[in-house]
């Protein structure tokens, strides 16, 4: 090699860069508002977290009102009914009569959101089911002994 000049292009000295010193900042500013959109979006079509509104005793049970539809599952554990919502709420306990004897219920907080359980003296059935009334999603218990 007697030079650097691009004879045939088979030297050491590399080409000089044809595109704008600006493409990369275009692409970087494109790919910013890409992901500022999606988080947009992403933060619009996320539904609003469940909240326990209240709680009602009816004759043979609870009746526990949501803003809308939480997760649920629930158990009959020892004669006790516990059910696991994937809510928020505040820490409530009451009591109610069930063919009048006493029957107590509690929620708490918990790792996975709240926690009803449902006592009494002698062991328990329970039965739930839950639809939407008034914009609003109603969760009936109804409870019996065993």
């Amino acid at each position: 090699m007697h030079g650097s000049e691009g004879k045939d292009e088979r030297h050491s000295t590399p080409q000089a860069d044809s595109r704008s010193k600006l493409f990369p900042r275009v692409m970087m500013s494109l790919a910013i508002v890409g992901v500022m959109v999606g988080l947009m979006i992403g933060r619009l079509t996320t539904p609003d977290p469940s909240v326990m509104q209240q709680i009602d005793v009816t004759s043979d049970g609870l009746v526990v009102w949501f803003n809308n539809e939480p997760k649920t599952h629930g158990e009959i554990i020892e004669g006790s009914v516990a059910l696991l919502f994937e809510a928020e709420g505040k820490a409530q306990q009451g009591q109610l009569k069930l063919n009048d004897k006493s029957v107590n219920w509690r929620v708490r907080l918990s790792d996975g959101g709240l926690l009803l359980t449902v006592v009494a003296a002698r062991p328990l059935q329970g039965e739930w089911a839950g639809g939407e009334v008034d914009g609003r999603w109603r969760l009936e218990i109804h409870l019996r002994e065993q």
